[in-house]
């Protein structure tokens, strides 16, 4: 039979479903093959175009019936917006960094590892291990599991140097995830109205979790080797704050880390204003020329809330982090944490406390190293010599990403476009900045997918920022 066959069939039922009430069963095949005179083929095609039209649903073994038919309507949630009210914060909902990526474009925007860098095995079996383990089935308490906690304290006990009290498991606050620790602890320890210093540019999520809390920040300039201590006790001064939000090691978005000296005087500056040092030290274990070396390790009064991620380093989908505090301010993050989120997985903190106790976990980071040391090297010379406009602001010696200085006039907006429309997504450099950006810039992961397309993704940048060039030329 021909196409117009199982046209004419389709027509006819079309007529007959449109009598028939919701739920009504449609003849047999058998049937309907005997009244059109048609092959069971045919039937079975016009029975398919009624399915994917929503006429119909087959129920296997029982029949096919006519489906009920929902008349669309236009929907008015006008009402929520009186309930709502005015919101307290316009807080971004949808950053650079997580723009979803088609499968055969160079993602040089995104902030996690590829697959690649991560110890795939390791998760896999310690995933396995956990869920056959008591964890499968118990609640954990609200601070986390007391091997994992006293994982995390030994960790930093083993950079205490000899004069400082290290501290215990007793000061572990175990998390799902950092961003929800940043917002605990703005919520705790700074509250809503009150200042925040934060350097600029800084983590775009903790940018946004202090807009969340109500917190108000205080950017305070910050290059290649921190801030000014000078300025940072200006700002505490000037504003009245009590605490910094600051990246030491690796800093997000450009792989900063303070010198030593540089780092224990803006210890000493939060001393001296009794004032907390929030410490994100989200890429401990991305160290490629150096390694991390928390100022958390030099503190034992307090002053220092340390804050440890496993998430990128382990798995995305393994979202573990913790808190080391002491004193008030540890009992005010966790009356927190206990009205946000009450525990945290058992069987997520056992697969991580797993992972990283394997020997062949050292193994994985002594890799990492070496594997980011040659994709980090390989996109700063693809940049230079495809995208000589585009600026390194320096040598990042850890993390995943490069900061990168465009021409002043470059429409940044118009680049982060034509650039996706050839199938290469970058991050606009705004989101970093917690007031007006100090210029045009761009931040590019070397960790994420296909690094051999390093060379290819540099010669889109550097002709976009040729073109743009030469517009600004054309229209002075």
């Amino acid at each position: 039979m021909t196409n117009d066959s199982s046209s004419r069939i389709v027509t006819a039922l079309r007529e007959w479903i449109a009598a028939a009430p919701a739920g009504a069963r449609l003849p047999s095949t058998r049937s309907l093959v005997a009244r059109y005179e048609a092959s069971p083929v045919t039937v079975q095609k016009a029975l398919r175009v009624l399915s994917a039209s929503g006429l119909i649903e087959s129920r296997p073994g029982v029949g096919t019936f006519v489906r009920a038919i929902r008349t669309a309507r236009p929907l008015d949630f006008g009402w929520q917006t009186a309930a709502l009210g005015s919101p307290p914060n316009r807080l971004q909902s949808s950053p650079a960094t997580m723009r979803a990526a088609t499968a055969d474009a160079i993602a040089l925007h995104e902030g996690y590892p590829e697959r690649d860098l991560l110890p795939g095995r390791l998760v896999r079996a310690a995933l396995a291990r956990a869920g056959r383990s008591e964890a499968a089935l118990s609640r954990s308490p609200a601070s986390g599991l007391p091997a994992l906690q006293s994982w995390f304290a030994s960790e930093l006990a083993e950079l205490t140097p000899v004069g400082v009290t290290p501290p215990t498991s007793s000061n572990v606050i175990v998390l799902p995830g950092s961003q929800s620790g940043l917002s605990s602890v703005f919520r705790a320890l700074v509250t809503a109205g009150q200042p925040l210093l934060i350097e600029s540019p800084s983590y775009w999520g903790a940018i946004l979790a202090a807009a969340q809390a109500g917190v108000r920040v205080v950017p305070i300039p910050s290059g290649p080797t921190g801030p000014d201590p000078d300025a940072l006790a200006r700002a505490f001064e000037e504003t009245g704050a009590r605490a910094f939000y600051t990246q030491p090691n690796y800093a997000n978005p450009t792989g900063a880390q303070w010198p030593a000296d540089a780092a224990l005087q803006i210890l000493d500056v939060a001393r001296t204003y009794g004032a907390f040092l929030i410490e994100d030290d989200w890429a401990h274990d991305f160290g490629i020329s150096t390694s991390s070396t928390p100022l958390a390790a030099h503190d034992d009064d307090g002053h220092v809330v340390y804050i440890r991620s496993l998430t990128k380093s382990v798995s995305p989908a393994l979202r573990i982090a913790a808190i080391v505090a002491r004193g008030p301010a540890r009992e005010r993050i966790i009356a927190d944490r206990a009205a946000a989120s009450m525990y945290v997985s058992g069987i997520l903190q056992a697969a991580a406390l797993d992972i990283v106790t394997q020997p062949g976990w050292q193994t994985h980071l002594r890799g990492l190293r070496e594997s980011l040391r040659s994709r980090r090297d390989f996109l700063v010379d693809s940049l230079a010599t495809y995208a000589p406009l585009a600026q390194l602001t320096a040598l990042p010696p850890g993390g995943l990403h490069l900061w990168l200085r465009l021409p002043d006039g470059t429409d940044l907006a118009r680049l982060v476009r034509d650039c996706e429309a050839q199938g290469v997504f970058i991050a606009p450099g705004d989101d970093w900045f917690p007031a007006e950006p100090t210029g045009p810039f761009i931040r590019l992961t070397y960790s994420g997918p296909n690094p051999g397309a390093y060379p290819e993704a540099a010669r889109v940048i550097g002709r976009g920022l040729e073109q743009g060039r030469q517009q600004r030329g054309t229209d002075s």
